[in-house]
C-alpha cells in the first residue's frame, strides 16, 4: 500500500557528494521502517541503510558506516540517504525500499514491502 517517489542520483567525482530522496505515502504504511539498496550489474542486491520511524534508529552496512547517513523529514514524510566521500565502487542503482510490517527493519530484500523506481549512482574516478 505504501508509495514511495524517489528522486536524485546522477554523476559525481569520487570524493563527492550526492543526496538521495524518497517520498512515502500511504496511510500507516508510510511510518513502516524504511530503507536503501543498491544493486550494480552482476550483483546481487545489497543492504545499504534503514531507519525505524517509530525511534529514529538507524542501520548501516559495514561498507558505508561512516560515509553514508539515513535521515528523515518528518514534515515531508521523506526518506534521504546523504552519501559523502564517494568511490566508484558505489556506483550502483540504488533503491528506496519500505518494510514489509511494522516491526521489521528492512535489511534484506525478503523484508521488503515495497520498492522505489530506483535511481543510477554512477561515481567517476
Amino acid at each position: 500500500q505504501v508509495q514511495l517517489v524517489e528522486s536524485g542520483g546522477g554523476l559525481v567525482q569520487a570524493g563527492g557528494s550526492l543526496r538521495l530522496s524518497c517520498a512515502a505515502s500511504g496511510r500507516t504504511f508510510s511510518n513502516y521502517p524504511m530503507g536503501w539498496f543498491r544493486q550494480a550489474p552482476g550483483k546481487e542486491r545489497e543492504f545499504v541503510a534503514a531507519l525505524n520511524w517509530s525511534n529514529g534508529y538507524t542501520y548501516y552496512a559495514d561498507s558505508v558506516k561512516g560515509r553514508f547517513t539515513i535521515s528523515r523529514d518528518n514534515a515531508k514524510n521523506t526518506v534521504y540517504l546523504q552519501m559523502n566521500s564517494l568511490k566508484p565502487e558505489d556506483t550502483a542503482v540504488y533503491y528506496c525500499a519500505a518494510s514489509r510490517a511494522k516491526i521489521v527493519i528492512p535489511r534484506s530484500s525478503s523484508t521488503v514491502g515495497s520498492w522505489g523506481q530506483g535511481t543510477q549512482v554512477t561515481v567517476s574516478s
